[in-house]
């Protein structure tokens, strides 16, 4: 007789990947949306690690401010030469998780929303990363980026890099907080809400796969 091993995975986990399992067609006015970012230590996600994480929900293109989330870890790893970028100090005097429980709290929060980040690639592995030193699969979420989701507002997609610096001047959001996962990710929300906003009058019908489809194809739709 063959005997297979079952991985159990922790409950958390197990209530995160619950989220998934009822699928709906839900229309995009009705989807939450959390937009989050992270401050880490450098930029490479398998050696790197997690400083701060934020993240805020985003319905009917309102941006929930209550519905937030913050958390600060606890530096394992520490590189003086990055503290000038974020500000995070190795103690200090802020309030400090583990990693596990910030990603219990961060897959709490989330949840099956569909994520948003600037430069998204960057923060998913990082967070992926945090739960594969977990022993635990990749996020299943769907994910949005804004410097994609500004390409789709332009004739010109010529240009594959577009920073938050660099948009934020352009649609006139206030800088309050940058370089703070917070700071980033409520300006990033800002950004997203315009962006989503631009969308919706060239295409009232607006859905969400139109939003995940990739800008190469936007010639040709």
């Amino acid at each position: 007789m063959r005997w297979f091993k079952r991985k159990i995975y922790p409950s958390f986990w197990q209530l995160y990947v619950a989220c998934f399992q009822e699928k709906k067609s839900i229309p995009i006015e009705h989807l939450r949306f959390v937009v989050f970012d992270t401050e880490t230590t450098g930029l490479d996600p398998k050696k790197d690690r997690i400083l701060s994480i934020g993240s805020i929900a985003v319905i009917g293109n309102t941006i929930r401010v209550a519905d937030s989330l913050e958390n600060y870890l606890s530096q394992d790893l520490f590189k003086v030469e990055t503290v000038k970028i974020h500000g995070l100090l190795k103690e200090g005097t802020r309030k400090k998780v583990t990693e596990e429980e910030a990603m219990i709290q961060f897959l709490g929060h989330i949840g099956n929303s569909v994520l948003v980040a600037h430069h998204a690639a960057f923060d998913i592995a990082m967070i992926n990363q945090a739960l594969k030193r977990l022993k635990l699969p990749k996020l299943k979420n769907k994910v949005l980026d804004t410097g994609h989701l500004f390409q789709k507002t332009e004739r010109d997609t010529s240009k594959k890099h577009f920073g938050l610096d660099q948009l934020s001047k352009r649609f006139h959001i206030p800088q309050h907080d940058r370089h703070t996962a917070a700071g980033d990710a409520f300006i990033t929300a800002l950004l997203f809400v315009k962006l989503i906003g631009i969308l919706k009058k060239k295409n009232p019908s607006l859905s969400l796969n139109y939003l995940l489809r990739s800008n190469d194809r936007i010639g040709l739709l």
